[in-house]
């Protein structure tokens, strides 16, 4: 019997092939899913609570919808965001036909300790950049208020609780579904991970190309983390850390969370911090994976074995056996045997 070579082994960005059921339409089909079902669900959520927050007498904001206040706001925008991670799950498992688990690492789950040393690591590299960000220059000579801890520790509690929620989704759907969308065609980690991190920077508005850039350099840096550790951990960890003290830090400041101002409205030396932020970050990832190693890759599933040839036992006959004739007695219709004769010349009868 001839043993069939193992496969290729499937990095992250090729998850979407670890299915025996994989078809080359599965990953559009899904990509289109992904997005209708999310824009409905958030449309319809978003009218529900505008209608909800009518009825209540809240005020209306300038585009007409209800407003709740800025630590309400700010709370219901993070829930919609992480909407995007269960309709991602349940895209890989209905449209994918794969584990759901295989977004999230090729160990088929998420690597929750490999989340944590991320995050341990990410937080004095991140806030190091950020503290550097806070001594430039304000823009228009406007000058930090404290919001004071009535404001701020209320808001700080409902960070840390969403936050999390919130990077995680943008990570699952952007260096996790569309990566591996795009890796189910292309071979190569760079081409897979490229189109995710223009299409990231885009989904946060236009601002400035500095901040467009910097949007873009974090998907890339993002993206190629992911493939180098196997997994969304060290992704999440660094988006987690950079949104939870950035909004910090506009929670600590008078009407802070009522800026429309975001990363893409940065300007070339915030950006500057950040990019040498972001390139720390991802140094001390590496090193960290060289002292606690993680799987990278998985091996594929072998193809279907062809059905195997049913052979009978007995081979079967379209005639019918004869049995051999009993000796000593005459079949029907044969011919008489000869006389024998016996010692004395006499014949001998037949018995």
């Amino acid at each position: 019997m001839t043993i069939p070579p193992l496969p290729e082994p499937l990095p992250y960005h090729r998850l979407a092939r670890f299915s025996g059921h994989h078809r080359w339409w599965r990953p559009l089909v899904g990509t289109l899913v992904v997005a209708v079902v999310y824009v409905i669900t958030v449309v319809v959520l978003y009218a529900v609570l505008d209608e909800w927050g009518s009825r209540k007498g809240y005020p209306e904001d300038p585009d007409g919808w209800a407003e709740f206040g800025p630590v309400p706001d700010t709370a219901v925008g993070l829930l919609l965001i992480a909407l995007a991670t269960p309709v991602v799950l349940l895209a890989v498992r209905w449209i994918g036909q794969r584990p759901a688990g295989t977004v999230s690492s090729v160990t088929g789950r998420l690597r929750w300790r490999w989340l944590i040393l991320c995050v341990l690591t990410g937080l004095p590299i991140v806030a190091l950049a950020m503290g550097g960000m806070l001594l430039l220059p304000a823009d228009g000579g406007e000058e930090f208020r404290w919001a004071g801890w009535t404001v701020f520790g209320p808001a700080l509690a409902m960070l840390v609780v969403l936050v999390p929620l919130q990077a995680a989704a943008e990570e699952y759907v952007f260096r996790g579904w569309l990566t591996q969308a795009v890796g189910a065609f292309i071979r190569s980690p760079w081409f897979a991970f490229l189109p995710q991190a223009v299409l990231f920077a885009a989904a946060h508005g236009w601002g400035t190309p500095w901040g467009f850039a910097d949007l873009v350099v974090f998907g890339a840096a993002a993206g190629w983390l992911t493939w180098r550790t196997g997994g969304l951990e060290a992704s999440i960890g660094l988006h987690t850390v950079n949104n939870l003290l950035a909004f910090a830090a506009s929670a600590a400041t008078v009407d802070g969370l009522t800026s429309d101002e975001t990363a893409a409205d940065a300007t070339w030396p915030v950006v500057a911090l950040d990019v040498v932020g972001i390139l720390l970050y991802a140094a001390a990832v590496v090193w960290l994976l060289r002292r606690r190693p993680q799987d990278r890759a998985v091996p594929a599933p072998l193809p279907p074995a062809p059905p195997t040839a049913f052979v009978p036992l007995y081979a079967s006959r379209t005639d019918t056996p004869v049995p051999p004739p009993w000796v000593g007695r005459p079949t029907p219709h044969s011919p008489a045997p000869p006389p024998h004769t016996g010692g004395g010349g006499e014949i001998a009868d037949w018995p």
